[in-house]
C-alpha cells in the first residue's frame, strides 16, 4: 500500500520560515505536488514537480515557497520562507503516476496532512 506521511509543519510568526517533508513508501512518481486546505474552502494546489518540467507554483506563493525532492531517500519537501497568516492551513502531498498540474483530482494519492499556522 501506497504511503504519504508529511511532517514539520508548526506554528510560526508572520516573516517566520519552516521546512515540510514527505516521505514515501515508494518511488517512480511522475508527479509530486504539495496542496493545502483550511476549513470550510476547497483544497488548493500549492507547488509541483513533474519530470521533464520545471516547478510550478501557484501565483500567491511564487518567490517564498520552493518544492524540491531528494530521490534517494523518497522525500519530497516544501521549503515556506516570508510566512503570512493567510498561509495558515493543513498542507498535504500528492503524487501521481501521469503528467499532472495543480488539480487534486489528476493525484492518485494523498497523505494525512502537516498543520501550518502563521500568527500575526
Amino acid at each position: 500500500e501506497v504511503q504519504l506521511v508529511e511532517s514539520g509543519g508548526g506554528s510560526v510568526q508572520a516573516g517566520g520560515s519552516l521546512r515540510l517533508s514527505c516521505s514515501a513508501s515508494t518511488s517512480g512518481w511522475y508527479s509530486l505536488a504539495w496542496f493545502r486546505q483550511v476549513p470550510d474552502k476547497e483544497r488548493e494546489g500549492v507547488a509541483r514537480l513533474r519530470r521533464y518540467s520545471g516547478p510550478m507554483y501557484a501565483e500567491s506563493v511564487k518567490g517564498r515557497f520552493t518544492i524540491s525532492e531528494d530521490n534517494a531517500k523518497n522525500t519530497l519537501y516544501l521549503q515556506l520562507n516570508s510566512l503570512k497568516p493567510e498561509d495558515t492551513a493543513m498542507y498535504y502531498c500528492a503524487a501521481a503516476v501521469r503528467a499532472c498540474y495543480l488539480s487534486r483530482g489528476c493525484y492518485d494519492y494523498e497523505g494525512q496532512g502537516t498543520q501550518v499556522t502563521v500568527s500575526s
